[in-house]
């Protein structure tokens, strides 16, 4: 349960992410609490005047806009993006991501594909010396007793994600099903990476290991912000 002070730091990496979008940017909205601070905070540089618009990475995060005022499009009309915002479930010090606690994570790295520069905003729990928390895997329903089988190969320890409102599994936007796998060690998430998407029926999986040269990592914090570029960006 998220208690005051991670809410407090969150709050404060999203209007920090908010701030860094400039007038006439498109920016990638990905899904989660995190991210929602941000939308709140442009919100109110809407309200004064900034003009941006949005691509949203699932139907929560588009009706969130929707109400906060955002104006959406889409990446058919722009398939580059000058920035994504988003969150993360983990975030290592090289700047590798797990992320899907949402089931949003295909979207979301189909927008950090075509994004410029990606923002990530956390709180300081999410930083850790090496990524270990479970992989969420987006999979098509036809294929998922083959992925996980697959996945026990690997060493893997796989779980079809449950509904909590509903009876059954959880579906993304896509229609799919997620894998939530907990692997002993992910000593190479890069290889991991590559080895997951390349088990057919698999969509897309949560680690974001290949983003890391356009990565900006906002951390929240009690005492404010601070920022973990990679070395090839100057923010």
């Amino acid at each position: 349960m998220e208690n005051n002070a991670q809410a407090l730091a969150k709050k404060a990496a999203g209007y920090r992410a908010a701030d860094m979008v400039r007038p006439g940017m498109i920016v990638g909205l990905g899904t989660g609490s995190t991210v929602y601070y941000a939308m709140e905070r442009l919100r109110e540089r809407l309200a004064q005047g900034l003009a941006c618009e949005g691509v949203p990475t699932s139907f929560q995060t588009a009706l969130r806009a929707r109400e906060y005022g955002i104006p959406l499009t889409t990446l058919d009309e722009y398939p580059d993006l000058d920035v994504a915002i988003d969150g993360a479930d983990q975030v290592d010090p090289r700047l590798r991501l797990i992320k899907g606690r949402g089931a949003a994570q295909t979207r979301e790295k189909i927008v950090a594909e075509a994004a410029k520069s990606f923002i990530v905003i956390v709180d300081e729990s999410k930083m850790t010396e090496s990524l270990s928390a479970p992989v969420p895997i987006e999979v098509i329903p036809y294929a998922v007793t083959p992925v996980l089988n697959r996945l026990r190969g690997m060493g893997g320890l796989p779980e079809v994600r449950q509904g909590v409102q509903k009876d059954g599994p959880v579906i993304t936007d896509n229609g799919n099903f997620v894998i939530d796998c907990r692997f002993k060690k992910i000593s190479n998430p890069e290889k991991l990476e590559i080895q997951l998407t390349g088990i057919p029926g698999v969509v897309e999986s949560g680690i974001f290991a290949h983003y890391t040269k356009k990565t900006i990592v906002i951390i929240g914090g009690k005492d404010g912000c601070r920022i973990l570029p990679s070395p090839d960006i100057v923010p």
